[in-house]
């Protein structure tokens, strides 16, 4: 696949946190294989990527294929699969289809470190009925409605594994009272019997593959943040389950 014009508007969503070597206004180069671009900066690229591969979904997928000269879907399909691997091979990268830090970096997309001193991972549910899928926009509705800024998690798994960002890391959460500023709060969709008020533990095995692998990623993103559930902070059951009795996510 050779990859056409870059287009103005395709860096990433005007809303999100600049990337340290651009600002709005400024300019980049970037190598197709058979030309290289200088194109402006009109959007803003988000200081900190996840790991995406084909099957994932959300605002980093869109970012990406915008960048790749792709219709923005936020859908990580077998075309963008193939754009993916073009762009790996004709800039001497692993062709694995994966877009780590590398993939990224080649990309432009150089994050910033997180300013906050994080000491804490802390999960919960979004205390909603066993089999129904809500959407960050939902949550963010919700959390809004009651006064805050933002959505008040970093990060939401859905119940099909897939992973979504929420507020930026950068940013305090408001999840867990008197441990927000120095904590990475991640929600799982779910966490109630049918009826919306019996807690359940409603982890399908996506939801816990997905956990595992993210709380691994903030781990060692965050060397020393210990993991949590809600339920250690307050008197409520979120996350529906007990962190410590599983050691592949506390470390234990």
């Amino acid at each position: 696949m050779i990859f056409g014009t870059m287009k103005k508007g395709m860096s990433a969503e005007s809303r999100c946190p600049v990337v340290k070597r651009f600002s709005l206004g400024s300019t980049i180069t970037i190598s197709t294989g058979t030309a290289r671009l200088t194109v402006p900066i009109n959007h803003i690229i988000p200081k900190t990527m996840t790991t995406i591969k084909k099957g994932s979904r959300g605002n980093d997928v869109a970012t990406l294929q915008r960048m790749l000269n792709l219709i923005p879907d936020a859908i990580f399909g077998p075309i963008t699969d193939e754009a993916v691997r073009a762009y790996q091979a004709s800039h001497n990268l692993t062709v694995d289809g994966v877009v780590g830090p590398k993939t990224w970096a080649s990309l432009g997309v150089t994050p910033l470190p997180n300013a906050r001193r994080i000491d804490k991972i802390i999960l919960h549910c979004s205390a909603t009925p066993e089999g129904k899928d809500y959407t960050v926009d939902q949550i963010r509705q919700w959390h809004l409605a009651r006064g805050f800024s933002d959505i008040g998690y970093h990060f939401v798994i859905y119940r099909d594994g897939t992973v979504h960002r929420g507020r930026p890391e950068s940013q305090v959460g408001a999840h867990t009272t008197g441990q927000n500023s120095h904590s990475i709060g991640i929600c799982l969709i779910g966490g109630c019997e049918a009826d919306g008020k019996t807690p359940k533990d409603t982890r399908i095995e996506a939801q816990r593959i997905a956990l595992v692998a993210l709380v691994t990623e903030m781990r060692q993103k965050y060397p020393g943040a210990t993991v949590h559930g809600h339920n250690e902070f307050a008197n409520k059951a979120c996350p529906s389950f007990n962190v410590q009795k599983e050691p592949e996510l506390c470390g234990r």
